[in-house]
Parts: C-alpha cells; structure tokens; sequence
C-alpha cells in the first residue's frame, strides 16, 4: 500500500495541479509517511541503506584488491566453493556420462574408460539443470522471506556458527586437496561423502602429479606468508599486497613459458568458454527431481552467507536482516536461474546481492562481479594456462581464518562448556552428514541444550549477608546467614510443564525434608496414638499425652505398618492436643523433623508459568501449610499476577497477601510475625484424631492426675447420654 501510494504521490507532483498534489499529500501523510516509504523500499535495494555511509576514503582500496582477488578466483572456480560442490553433485547425478554415450563419428570426448560421449550435448544439459536447479533456489529463497523464515538467524548462535563455518572449510579443503594432488575421485553425495572422497583421494595418492603438487605447495606457502605480513604490519603498509592476484599472474606466465600440461602432463584451466549462452528457460519438468535438494541449497548457502555476515557484522557493528537476506539471495538466483547464463556468472551474479551484509563488502562483490563479466567477454584466454592446482592453494591459503577458530574450542570449554558442546557437535555433524543435514543437527541440539537448561535450571538456597538486605547462595558464600527457621529458594527459570519436578525436588533439598511424607507419617502416628488412648494405654490432657503411671509403656509400637495413604485421608474429628513433633513421641515412628516455620520462594527469574505450575504450587503451599510451615514469594514480576490470576491461583487460603518485592522485605514480615506469637499464649496445633463423639472433649490438666479423664470413657458417656 505504501509503494503504491508513493508511486501515485510521484506521479501527481510531476503535474501542475496544486490541488491534486495536495488530496493526494493529505491521503499519504494519514496512511503512510514518506519515511516509511523509504525503508520499504531500503529493503529491497540495501544499496540505499549502506552507500551513504560508505567510507570512500578508509575501504576503496581494499574493496578492489579483495574484488580482483575474489573476481579471479570466481572466474576459474566459481565464488562459493561450498554451495557449488552442492550444485554439483546435483548436476553429475542428473546428467552422467553414462546417459551420453554414443557410438560413431559424433563422439566429442571420453569419459576416462574409453567410452564416446557427446559432451556438447552433456554440456547443455548440465547447464540447464544448473540453471534450473538455481531458478528453483531463488523461488525457495523469496519464499522463505515473505514468510518471516528469516528468524532462523537468531538460532545461529556464535558457537554454532563458528563449529559450521569451519566444517565447511574442511569440505572446501578436501574438495581442492585432491586438485592440488591432480588425483581424480568419484563424486560422492549424501552422508559420509567427505569421508569418501578423502580416503579416495589418499587411496590415489601415488598417481600424485608432482608439478602440480610442488605448484600448490609453493602457493600456499607463499600467500600465508605475504598474509600474515599484511595483518601483522597493516598499520605500516597503506595498501595490502594482492598476493593472490599476483600468485594468478606469475603462474599463468611459468605454466605457459614452460609448458607444464605437455612436458609434466599438469593440470591446467584450459579453455574458458567467452561470452554468453543464449537465455533459455528453466525446465520445469525438473523441479520434481531436485526438490529436496533445492531446499538444503537454499538454506545451506543462507546459512553460509549469513554465517560469514556475522562475523563482520560484529566486527562492524551493523545488523543483519535475515528476512531482506533471503529475498535478495531468492532475487538474485531467479533472475540468474531464468536467463541460464554462464555457469560460473551465474554463481557471481549472486556475490554482489548476497554481500549485502554490511557497508563494506558490497563494492568488492561488485568489482569481484566486473572481473568475473571482464574475463569472461575478454581476457578468458590469458589465464587458460593457468594450473588448477594454483587456484586450489589460493582457496585453501584463505581458509587459514576458518581453521583458526579451533581454537576457540578450548577459550569456550572453559567459559562455557555447553556452547563449546554446540561447536563441537555441529562441526562433527556437518563433516559426517553434510552440510545440510549437519546445520540442522547443529540446529536441534543447541535448542535441546536450551531446553535441557530450561528443565534443570540453577537454584540454590540463599542467605542473608549480615548488615545488609543482600542475599546470596549459601554454597557460593561463606558469610551469609540463613534467617532461623526460614528456607529461601531461588529458582533460575520459567516453571513449566517440563520442569516443575525439578521445582519440587529443589524444594526437598532446600528444606530437608518431603512436606508429603512428613504429614502421612504425623498422621500414621496419630492414628497409633488413637488406639493406644482407646485401649487407656495413654492419657489425653490439655497439656499434652501422658502414659498410665505404672503401667509399661508399650506405645513404642515399632514402624513396621505400611502407609495407607487412603486410610490417613478420611474424616475425622478434631481434638486439641499439645504435640511437638520435633520431640520424642510415644510411639516408635520415625517422623522428619521439620526445623522452619516459614519457606520463601524467589521468582526473581520466573519470566512465566503455565498452567501446570500454577497447579502445582497452590498444592506445594497446601502441602506445607498442613504442617505447619507458611509459604511467601518475592521478587516476583509483575506478569506472573496476572498469570497466576488467570490459573484460578488466588482463593480463601491462598491470598496475595504472601507476595513481597524483595526477599527481604518478606524475612522482616516473618520475624514481626514471630515476634508477635511469642508474645501470645502458647498457640497448640489442631490435630485429627478417631474419636465417636461429635462434641468437643474436655481435658484435666496435667498437674492434677486426680481429674484425668479417659478419653474413650467420656466419649462413651457423651454418646450414651
């Protein structure tokens, strides 16, 4: 709607009617304002976003020697070594030699058993699989950014990132090792391909070609070397040596003064077709076929890219637009996918679009583009001796940077050990699934590491450091004091569905005792008491149980009753009875001492709670108000009332009313409280016992034995009566 009205708005001011203009201004500053506009359109050309700010002065030189170096290096072997091998293995799988081969005077070539083949028309058809296969990667691409995929790049974290980047380099490196060598392989695809094609190539090594060999070590010997002077003396030197572009030219002059290909039987470049195929249309018909793989190209090169875009984007400081990213890519192969260019100029026609991740690196894509279109319509035929293992150690001398960031496994390891697993993982996966499905892998396993972390999140008990209103971990801290008879917990982490036993197991370690448990064993040695009463073996009073004087006490019944929980919950009548169950009773059963009155749960980092949670701590608070113990939170945020509102949490029992800002503020509320109960008569708690009578009993005192009275024979008479 925007652009549309832009277009209209244009339109109108190139006219003179001052009326129309000023409709059709009202109308566009209500609905769309020219700002808005220009970011629209921003984002489908970035140059708008970054040429402005482009710093002619401080990047133009190292724009075009890295534009010559790249151009070249693009023009022989195409700009993305990764995602060709993609294309390729696509391309060979669809297009064999072995559905090209003839028989007569028609045989252009032979496919090193001795077999004619047609390559032309073996040519045409990989070129128009290429250019298919391209045309239905941009369609993929669009796709992905209208619909938001583009989010995928915040799942790109660094250590995913950097343990990605450098198994792509490893592809890459066994990819231009076997050229280097001059070994010939099969062309693997899938799972274990690398791994394939590596023991292949080292199978071969004795059919090494030594030119070519010497030629690849001496270049990558060389470009390191010129590299590491350019970075350690860059403040000194004003412009960096272009050593790959310099490496090309010698090389070309000594492999064509020498003659490497006939006298060493060297591999060279040989012929660089000129020019530009007609444009052709995609197959269609294909898309079927090459699907599944459309789709790993899409996101693999996204993923590439974008990987590599980060980088300097931190370094830069500038932002990505994952979204803009896809479109641009989508963009650039559909246009290059639909006129079926040249191979390798469609593969460069992307490196302008695809760089359009920072200000910088931009007009690099563009000079590496012009060298590409330059060689191609002109200079092709000077670098057709060039030897192919050359411009194999170039590629292989520039992935010294990737390699480099194996050691940051070791810097992770001991900052964290958990994104120093993602690194590791997602290099492993990618070197032995592929890119695709490693990415992925790579993927799922830094997501399960979040929801691991999420489930079993830190927590701990914490203290108060004396003087303060600080409160820290008590294993973490040695000063810290906890509050007497007061538990905190803080739980690191939204509680839901997932984690909410690992809440529940926190809290037992925290106070030391299973709230459950503790009230099943109270009333277990309530009912004991009940019988021993009925049968006159013990004394009700006011003041507490006592046993018959003279009599043997035989209420120390062993604990050797199983639990029945059923049994422990039916009704019963109440009887006030002192009983301090943190001393010894008169029965043998082993109850949990319980040494708090108050526990304190820290939502400081409870971001949200679901409905589970919200169950399950209204039961938590219930479990410990039956025993005696208050539960409060602090440091809850203010989303959390809302939610817990909305969960039915609130009623007569559970009030807000337990609820502080700050743990502190709830430790001063519990030690006011303390106060005042000390303060007061003696509160005696209210128990259950078995009784026949509907009416309250009364009770002696203990210091007068002549008025004891029989609990069981009141109850009799009351009921009589």
């Amino acid at each position: 709607m925007c652009i549309t009205q832009l277009s209209v708005t244009l339109g109108l001011l190139g006219r003179s009617g001052c009326s129309s203009v000023g409709c059709v201004h009202h109308l566009f500053s209500r609905r769309c304002s020219r700002k808005r506009a220009f970011q629209i359109a921003k984002s489908f050309l970035p140059i708008l976003e970054w040429l402005p700010n482009y710093r002619v002065k401080e990047w133009l030189i190292s724009d075009i020697i890295s534009g010559l170096s790249t151009g070249l290096v693009a023009t022989l072997q195409g700009p993305f070594p990764v995602v060709s091998l993609m294309v390729g293995s696509v391309v060979l799988s669809m297009a064999p030699d072995e559905h090209f081969l003839i028989e007569g005077s028609n045989a252009t070539g032979t496919n090193g058993t001795g077999a004619l083949i047609d390559t032309e028309s073996r040519d045409a058809q990989r070129v128009l699989i290429a250019s298919t296969l391209t045309f239905l990667v941009g369609i993929l691409q669009v796709i992905f950014g209208v619909l938001q995929i583009g989010f995928i790049v915040r799942y790109l974290a660094d250590p995913l990132v950097g343990g990605f980047t450098t198994a792509a380099a490893f592809q890459v490196l066994v990819s231009q090792l076997k050229i280097v060598l001059n070994v010939s392989t099969k062309n693997y695809n899938g799972v274990l391909s690398i791994i394939y094609t590596l023991v292949e190539t080292f199978e071969k090594i004795g059919t090494t070609n030594i030119a070519d060999l010497i030629a690849g070590l001496l270049t990558i010997f060389v470009c390191m070397v010129v590299k590491e002077i350019n970075d350690r003396f860059k403040h000194k030197i004003p412009i960096p040596i272009p050593i790959e572009v310099i490496v090309t030219i010698v090389a070309t002059g000594i492999s064509y003064a020498a003659d490497l290909e006939k006298k060493y039987n060297a591999g060279i470049v040989k012929s660089i077709p000129r020019g530009f195929l007609p444009p052709e249309p995609p197959n269609v018909s294909l898309f079927s076929q090459m699907i599944a793989a459309s789709f790993s190209i899409a996101i693999v090169a996204y993923a590439i890219a974008v990987s590599v875009g980060k980088v300097y984007a931190t370094k830069y400081d500038y932002a990505i637009d994952g979204n803009q990213e896809f479109i641009a890519f989508g963009f650039s192969n559909i246009f290059s996918g639909a006129f079926s260019c040249f191979v390798a100029t469609t593969a460069l026609s992307r490196t302008a679009v695809q760089e359009s991740t920072g200000g910088k690196t931009q007009v690099a894509g563009i000079i590496s583009a012009g060298i590409v279109l330059i060689s191609i319509v002109a200079l092709g035929k000077l670098l057709e001796p060039l030897q192919k293992s050359v411009l194999a150690a170039v590629v292989i001398a520039n992935l010294k940077g990737m390699f480099m960031q194996v050691f940051d496994v070791p810097r992770l390891w001991r900052q964290n050990k958990v994104d120093a697993m993602i690194w590791v993982f997602t290099c492993i996966a990618s070197i032995i699934l592929g890119l695709d499905l490693g990415l992925l892998a790579g993927l799922l396993f830094g997501l399960l590491t979040v929801v691991l972390r999420v489930q079993f999140p830190s927590w701990g008990g914490f203290g108060n450091i004396p003087g303060t209103d600080i409160y820290k971990k008590v294993k973490d801290y040695k000063n810290v004091i906890e509050p007497e008879g007061v538990k905190i917990l803080k739980f690191s982490s939204p509680i839901f569905y997932a984690n909410i036993d690992g809440l529940k197991s926190s809290l037992k370690s925290t106070v030391g005792f299973d709230a459950v448990k503790v009230y099943n064993k109270r009333l277990k040695a309530l009912r004991k008491i009940q019988k021993l009463i009925k049968k006159g073996k013990l004394k009700a009073t006011k003041n507490g149980i006592i046993s018959e004087p003279g009599i043997n006490n035989e209420a120390f019944e062993t604990d050797e009753e199983p639990e029945d929980n059923q049994d422990l919950q039916v009704p019963t009548k109440e009887v006030e009875i002192q009983v301090d169950w943190n001393s010894e009773l008169p029965v043998k059963v082993n109850i949990p001492k319980v040494p708090i009155h108050s526990l304190i749960l820290d939502f400081g980092a409870v971001t949200f709670l679901d409905i589970v949670a919200v169950r399950s701590i209204k039961t938590i608070i219930k479990e410990f108000e039956r025993i005696d113990v208050r539960v409060y939170f602090a440091s809850y945020q203010d989303n959390l009332i809302s939610q817990l509102e909305r969960g039915a949490f609130f009623d007569d029992t559970v009030r807000k009313d337990i609820f502080f800002l700050t743990v502190h503020d709830a430790v001063l509320y519990i030690r006011n409280q303390m106060t005042y109960s000390d303060n007061q008569d003696p509160i005696f708690e209210k128990i259950s016992l078995m009784q026949e009578s509907k009416e309250p009993i009364e009770f002696s005192e203990a210091s007068q034995p002549d008025d004891e009275l029989d609990v069981q024979e009141e109850a009799m008479r009351r009921l009589a009566s």
